[in-house]
């Protein structure tokens, strides 16, 4: 028989609705006025960032421990949610945040959590996360990135690509081959290296089809020296680190796809209510109404995987493997889709950057690339599930 407590998995509390009006009121107010100059000039969204500081949502999951807020998993997809729904580009603040600090949260040691923890928390820094490189994408255990021990410490040398926010961030979680002849997937180990590090440096913004405000660039180390105390858990944990650390953040992907598909859906349906055809609101029409009908469906639906899936997050639960690579597949491919007939409801006006619709569509294709692409993602919920 089922109890009351399985059906809290379902619904959001009192608090967590308080927090979504919390949190949408600053996006309305501060962030979505911004978006469209923001994604026009190709630059960050200094506006959103220092609305998230000021709010106490710039970097929600950090424990209180540490300075932090210490909101849950479902709390802190619902902050990326609601920044997501006016700007995909400033909802990868909070989402990149917990992406590269939560290694630290999972492994760290607590010299490594009391030093870098408490300034992303007060906002003095964002954290980003090098995992990726030009020959190592979902192929991750074929890394080139090395990490030579040499005496107390150790010297990091090669490239990292694709990584959010390089530049602004004053932190980095990077995974280096501490042992190249050691098994695979056991010779990898995370280390944090600060932006002043010598050696350190970056390559030039990639030129994006959509999250304009958000600066990917390539990290390059050049003999880069780093203390003993920059590991993060052990030597030779890091791939580990790095997927049990992807099992969690996926979700926050998806939380971001969701917010992006209600942006667009929010749009359209002010949009279609107004606008006349055929002497009524074309929103009076069936072919629109059963269009509309599907995009909301598939959007509840990707919410509920989301939120689903944030709870195992936040208890741990054994299946989040699967759960994560779900909730992440499914909404950022509901987002794709929602956002184009979005932007076909507009029809001709969709198609012009005078409304959010197109770029909606735009930053929406990248959440089925990154953090794993979709046909990575269908893969490990298929291993999952033959195991």
């Amino acid at each position: 028989m089922s109890t009351n407590a399985d059906f809290d998995l379902f619904r959001t509390s009192e608090d967590h609705e308080a927090l979504r009006e919390a949190v949408r009121a600053v996006a309305e107010d501060k962030i979505a006025p911004y978006a469209a100059a923001v994604d026009a000039e190709v630059r960050y969204p200094q506006e959103a960032h220092d609305a998230l500081v000021a709010s106490d949502f710039f970097a929600p999951h950090v424990p209180e421990e540490y300075d932090g807020v210490g909101a849950d998993a479902l709390a802190t997809c619902i902050v990326i949610e609601e920044v997501a729904r006016v700007d995909a580009s400033a909802s990868l603040i909070p989402a990149v945040n917990k992406l590269g600090s939560l290694p630290l949260i999972l492994d760290g040691s607590e010299e490594v959590k009391a030093r870098y923890l408490p300034p992303l928390a007060k906002g003095e820094t964002t954290f980003s996360y090098g995992l990726s490189e030009r020959e190592a994408g979902s192929d991750t255990a074929s890394m080139k990135c090395r990490a030579r021990q040499d005496g107390d410490g150790w010297v990091l040398s090669g490239q990292k690509s694709w990584i959010t926010n390089a530049g602004v961030s004053e932190y980095y979680t990077v995974l280096a081959v501490t042992d190249p002849d050691g098994p695979r997937g056991g010779n990898v180990t995370a280390f944090v290296v600060e932006k002043s590090d010598e050696g350190f440096s970056f390559g030039e913004k990639e030129r994006k089809l959509g999250i304009k405000g958000s600066p990917t660039r390539e990290l390059h180390f050049d003999d880069v020296r780093l203390p003993a105390d920059r590991v993060v858990g052990q030597v030779g944990d890091g791939l580990k680190i790095a997927l049990r650390t992807l099992d969690h953040t996926r979700v926050t992907i998806g939380a971001q796809a969701v917010g992006i598909a209600q942006g667009a859906l929010d749009q359209s349906l002010a949009y279609i209510k107004e606008r006349k055809q055929f002497g009524k609101r074309i929103a009076d029409f069936q072919g629109i109404q059963f269009m509309l009908a599907d995009m909301a469906m598939e959007l509840e639906a990707a919410r509920q995987m989301v939120y689903v899936a944030a709870a195992k997050s936040e208890r741990g639960d054994k299946d989040l493997t699967f759960f994560g690579a779900a909730a992440k597949c499914y909404a950022s491919d509901v987002a794709m889709k929602v956002t184009t007939d979005a932007v076909q409801l507009l029809g001709g006006a969709g198609y012009t950057s005078d409304f959010p619709l197109e770029r909606m569509m735009r930053d929406a294709k990248i959440t089925q690339i990154y953090e794993g692409t979709n046909q990575v993602q269908r893969l490990v919920m298929a291993r999952q599930l033959l195991r």
